[in-house]
């Protein structure tokens, strides 16, 4: 059942926002009017661990719209799932998810998973460097270093921690880390912890990249791009990215998170796509999309990997995957690589949904891939269509800034391989019904 139109009428009132100045206002206002951002530099307390009262006031004030995040899933992250709503189960298709391949529900996974549960217990119960590694850990270092043809990997226990590991790891302050403006927050983290001089370039942009090279002569350089970006869904401009960087003695790190496995002919991502594997000495990926698990690694040399085990902190510091996990992972690797049909199907369901949408008119932004933001530009109207569609039974994701840009805001949904013609097109139709009436309205 729908929930009530009045739920999403906009209502003015008097908010007073107090602490920086930015805040210390009166005004009649619209909470969809504010976000995140609007609350950084916020001091109302003498308590760090007290949140701005006038947090807490505007999130009550759009408590409506919480609700859409961190909703419980019922069920496994397939094509068609059940999660939580209004307070009950709710059936939805499910464009939320990176299961891209649907390797988290493989039955050849699974039975892994359980077997390596009988044989090495649940958790590492130890960071990797003192008493977590397991035989299964090395198995899959080896077999991620052979799938890439690198000297060697090694494993993070999470996809953020791992990039930023790798990356503060590595860096040193006299360094220069250049970073796409759409770069994930964990590589800007990563460049934050290492105290390195960090500047940025323009979106796949090779001119505006060799403009912030050519400004910083005699530093070490490391220009940090991604395979697909993960927000915007379209590729990364890797082969004249990597000519500027080499024109100017720069390494380049490429994050392939949501690329690998399910990119290039033999699946070794972005890097592959585009024939510059040979050009890249490191590679950072996760377990978290394609695998269907969780945790990261990063690949090459193994002088360059000797030293990262023990400046890395989130590795040296952090308890190793659970070898039920690691387990899981190989049997994934294995099947993904084993199986390029299942990357065909990703690719087919993804060409076919970015033909439909384009059909109906609806605003993709940049995507190439099956990442695809729906952009609807303005959060009150986010938030009420959202709550539509998902009450429709479609499940897609809201974005706000600073995600995105304030003017970009939208719905990211995601195809993968296990979703069948007659899902996407139920979704399509939704679609349709829902948004495309909204968007041409406010257009």
């Amino acid at each position: 059942m729908a929930p009530e139109r009045t739920a999403f009428r906009r209502r003015d009132r008097t908010i007073v926002l107090e602490g920086s100045a930015s805040l210390r206002t009166t005004m009649n206002h619209d909470p969809f009017k504010l976000s995140l951002g609007n609350f950084l530099s916020a001091r109302e307390s003498n308590d760090p661990l007290q949140p701005p009262p006038s947090f807490t006031n505007w999130v009550r004030e759009q408590a409506w719209a919480s609700p859409l995040y961190e909703p419980e899933l019922l069920a496994a992250a397939e094509a068609r799932t059940t999660i939580t709503y209004n307070g009950k189960p709710h059936s939805v298709i499910n464009l939320c998810s990176y299961n891209y391949l649907g390797l988290a529900n493989h039955p050849e996974v699974i039975a892994a998973a359980q077997e390596a549960l009988t044989t090495h217990g649940m958790g590492a119960c130890g960071a990797p460097i003192l008493s977590g590694m397991t035989d299964l850990h090395r198995e899959l270092e080896r077999r991620v270093a052979q799938f890439l043809g690198r000297e060697d990997a090694m494993l993070f226990n999470s996809g953020f921690g791992g990039a930023l590991g790798t990356i503060s790891g590595l860096l040193r302050k006299s360094d220069l880390a250049i970073l796409d403006n759409r770069s994930h927050l964990s590589l800007r983290d990563g460049a934050v912890l290492s105290r390195c001089r960090a500047e940025k370039f323009e979106h796949n942009d090779p001119d505006s990249l060799e403009t912030a090279l050519s400004r910083q002569r005699g530093r070490r350089c490391l220009v940090i791009v991604e395979g697909i970006y993960s927000m915007d869904g379209d590729f990364g401009n890797l082969r004249e990215l990597i000519a500027v960087a080499k024109a100017h003695g720069a390494s380049v790190f490429v994050d392939e998170a949501h690329s690998m496995l399910g990119c290039g002919p033999n699946g070794r991502g972005a890097a592959e796509k585009f024939e510059v594997e040979h050009e890249i000495p490191l590679i950072y990926g996760t377990f978290s999309k394609a695998f269907g698990a969780l945790g990261g690694f990063v690949a090459g040399s193994k002088e360059t990997l000797q030293y990262l085990r023990f400046y890395a902190h989130p590795y040296v510091y952090s308890c190793a995957l659970p070898p039920v996990v690691v387990a899981a992972i190989i049997k994934a690797l294995e099947v993904g690589t084993q199986q390029p049909e299942l990357r065909k199907e990703l690719w087919d369901n993804a060409d076919y949904f970015h033909a439909q949408l384009r059909g109906l008119g609806i605003d993709t932004g940049r995507s190439t891939t099956y990442i695809m933001p729906i952009v609807i530009g303005e959060r009150e109207r986010m938030y009420r269509l959202c709550h539509e569609l998902r009450a429709r039974g479609l499940w897609v994701a809201p974005v706000d800034y600073p995600a995105v840009p304030l003017n970009r805001v939208c719905f990211r949904a995601c195809v993968t391989a296990g979703h069948s013609r007659a899902d996407l097109d139920e979704a399509l139709n939704i679609l349709e019904d829902t948004l495309a009436p909204a968007l041409l309205q406010h257009a």
